[in-house]
């Protein structure tokens, strides 16, 4: 496996050309704390949600297919959802045979999602470590290329191409909020920051990876619940991203369920975007109070998923 100090502007940046053609360049939106009821502040929100197949996951899954040898048997991967139809996304549009194994609690928009990209959908379990054994033996069975979600150079390598992309479409950002879960994205961004921007995680308080990991100085398993569970919960943080964010990473922020569904309320009330949980995580951060700039600060916040069959929070 490639060591983390492999894990630098360099590569991502040939990583970024590699993957180009096969993926969009997500907008950038600007707006004002204010228009949520917040002190006056700007904010910039990377529309990562719009990434194809609903989230900044195809980045890294066209990453691993593009950069590494595929077997005959084609690609395998374990995801609470959008990690899986990703990689089903970038297998259909590559021609490769794709099998992605979900726990149970996979939101029915996920699984549909996958299942229309043309991949073999099992279910295993209700954890996404319970998917995450059922693959490896799957990949044992078969000789599969397994996908890693998190803990894989090249997902790190192409999730880092966010950051890449930010910074050249945003260059004045002084902080950056970043919702954790196995941490691919927060360690690919934080690799390519390298302590140029502020980055901020965000974790639900119901599955607080990285913040046990910084806890007890390397990852740990954590209580892996709540609303967001599906994206943000693998129990443990990756090997891989942990010493980048050990070193990049400012603070984690913890955010309640109740949280994070205001925060999916507000960005659907103030602005039309649809996130899920996960997406929303990073804004609950501000919104809640948990995360409050200082003046003059320049804020971004990633919404990096919108599969939800959620669309419309008014009440």
């Amino acid at each position: 496996m490639t060591a983390t100090s492999d894990i630098t502007r360099e590569r991502i940046t040939a990583t970024e050309a590699v993957i180009r053609p096969h993926i969009r360049r997500t907008p950038l939106l600007a707006a004002d704390l204010a228009d949520f009821g917040l002190a006056p502040a700007p904010v910039i929100f990377k529309l990562e949600l719009l990434q194809h197949s609903g989230s900044f996951k195809a980045r890294g899954a066209f990453a691993n297919l593009l950069l590494r040898q595929v077997r005959q048997a084609g690609v395998v991967a374990a995801s609470g959802g959008n990690h899986g139809a990703a990689v089903a996304y970038a297998a259909q549009r590559l021609g490769i045979p794709a099998t992605i194994f979900v726990p149970d609690i996979t939101s029915p928009a996920k699984a549909e999602r996958i299942r229309s990209y043309g991949a073999a959908l099992v279910i295993a379990g209700n954890r996404y470590a319970d998917a995450l054994a059922a693959s490896e033996a799957h990949v044992a069975r078969t000789g599969a290329m397994a996908v890693h979600a998190y803990d894989q150079p090249e997902t790190l390598l192409g999730q880092g191409s966010v950051g890449l992309e930010l910074e050249q479409d945003a260059p004045d950002v002084d902080t950056l909020l970043v919702a954790v879960g196995g941490g691919g994205l927060i360690g690919g961004i934080a690799a390519w920051s390298g302590g140029r921007t502020r980055i901020i995680a965000v974790e639900p308080e119901l599955s607080p990876t990285l913040h046990a990991a910084f806890a007890a100085g390397a990852p740990v398993d954590a209580p892996a619940s709540g609303l967001a569970a599906d994206s943000l919960a693998p129990r443990r943080v990756g090997e891989l991203m942990f010493p980048i964010a050990r070193a990049h990473v400012e603070h984690v922020v913890l955010v309640s369920d109740d949280a994070i569904r205001q925060a999916q309320g507000a960005l659907w009330s103030r602005l039309r975007l649809v996130a899920e949980p996960g997406g929303a995580a990073a804004f609950a951060a501000l919104l809640s109070g948990g995360y409050r700039p200082s003046p003059g600060e320049r804020v971004a916040v990633l919404v990096c998923g919108a599969n939800t069959t959620a669309v419309n929070f008014d009440s």
